[in-house]
């Protein structure tokens, strides 16, 4: 992989669950031949599959196509297809089989095995039904989860970004009657970390604020509606402050959202999925994207799911997927761009410390 900033970024594609909407939004995103001058895509999946979905949309002008069986042979200025699946492959909009599932986590192992070779540069998944691939052996909630696993990281966070707000979260994939007992001072702490090297690796925030919100209603009142936010929250927050990390709180979701104070902040932490997730969405459903921070690769991916009701029918809107291919560019280069700078401060430390010897 090239450390250049300028360099023709390499973006591989999962094609997700074939009979969603993942083919769709994927190929309404590149429809434009202008695109291919911002990145080469690679996409993860079938010919056939992406032949049976653009016949069904219309006024798509010709779409220069590249079938490859490895992203090493990717041509910068077409449409890369890595045939990961069988030739037999075939479609059912709307439906989720076993079919469907298997070829979403194959195409999720070719994706991940060539990021780790440096074929690709970034990754963008395409929406999963976790439940289908989880009955055809995928031991994983999600793609963050399978993720975190696969690159051997201690700690990740489920960050959703937009134009209008950041929003990460403590609690990912689990039930909702599971929630308080899985919030720990650790686990907060952990997560704020995560969000503040993220906000300057990631994203250029020089000096990041970050807002954590309560669990119980009205901050526990006092311990009269919880102890969270007495127990946990507060001196999570209290020993992030005293690590160097701006967090405030803990703030009531609903006055927070409703007065829009999340525009004080750079990004937002909430408890448990819904709780950062249902604003999120509501405020920035167009254009939400899905990152995964704290991996050592770029992950993004959608902020929808497979939508099957919409499937095969040309309806679906491209927004989130194209904002979730140039995010995974942008957080790629603002990367190389930190570690350039850090690199050059460290160099420039280790002078001092020899002229001071």
């Amino acid at each position: 992989m090239s450390k250049n900033s300028n360099k023709q970024i390499v973006v591989g594609i999962t094609q997700g669950d074939g009979n969603g909407i993942g083919y769709e939004v994927i190929i309404k995103a590149l429809a434009d031949p202008r695109i291919l001058e911002s990145f080469t895509p690679v996409i993860y999946g079938s010919s056939k599959i992406f032949g049976f979905y653009k016949k069904l949309i219309h006024n798509i002008e010709q779409m220069d196509t590249n079938v490859i069986s490895s992203a090493k042979d990717a041509h910068p200025r077409r449409i890369n297809i890595v045939n990961c699946l069988p030739d037999n492959v075939f479609v059912e909009p709307g439906q989720a089989t076993p079919e469907s599932a298997k070829a979403a986590i194959t195409s999720l192992e070719w994706a991940v095995r060539d990021i780790r070779k440096g074929d690709i540069d970034v990754l963008v998944t395409a929406p999963i039904n976790k439940k289908a691939m989880v009955g055809e052996g995928f031991g994983y909630t999600g793609h963050t989860e399978y993720l975190q696993n696969a690159f051997g990281v201690k700690d990740i966070t489920m960050f959703m970004v937009s134009q209008t707000m950041k929003v990460g979260v403590v609690t990912g994939h689990i039930p909702l009657k599971d929630v308080p007992s899985s919030i720990t001072k650790e686990k907060i702490i952990s997560k704020l970390r995560l969000m503040d090297q993220s906000l300057k690796r990631d994203f250029g925030v020089d000096m990041p604020k970050i807002a954590v919100l309560s669990l119980n209603p009205h901050c526990g009142d006092g311990g009269l509606l919880g102890s969270e936010e007495q127990n946990i929250i507060r001196p999570a927050i209290d020993e992030a402050v005293e690590q160097g990390i701006l967090a405030f709180g803990p703030y009531s979701p609903d006055g927070y959202f409703g007065l829009r104070e999340y525009n004080k902040f750079d990004a937002t932490l909430a408890m448990y999925h819904d709780q950062g997730l249902e604003p999120f969405k509501a405020l920035s459903f167009s254009d939400g994207v899905n990152f995964t921070a704290g991996l050592p690769i770029v992950r993004t991916s959608p902020d929808h799911g497979t939508a099957y009701d919409m499937a095969g029918r040309a309806a679906a809107d491209p927004l989130s997927m194209r904002a979730s291919i140039f995010a995974a560019i942008d957080i790629y280069r603002n990367r190389l761009e930190y570690d350039r700078l850090l690199s050059g401060k460290m160099v420039e430390q280790t002078l001092d410390q020899t002229e001071d010897a």
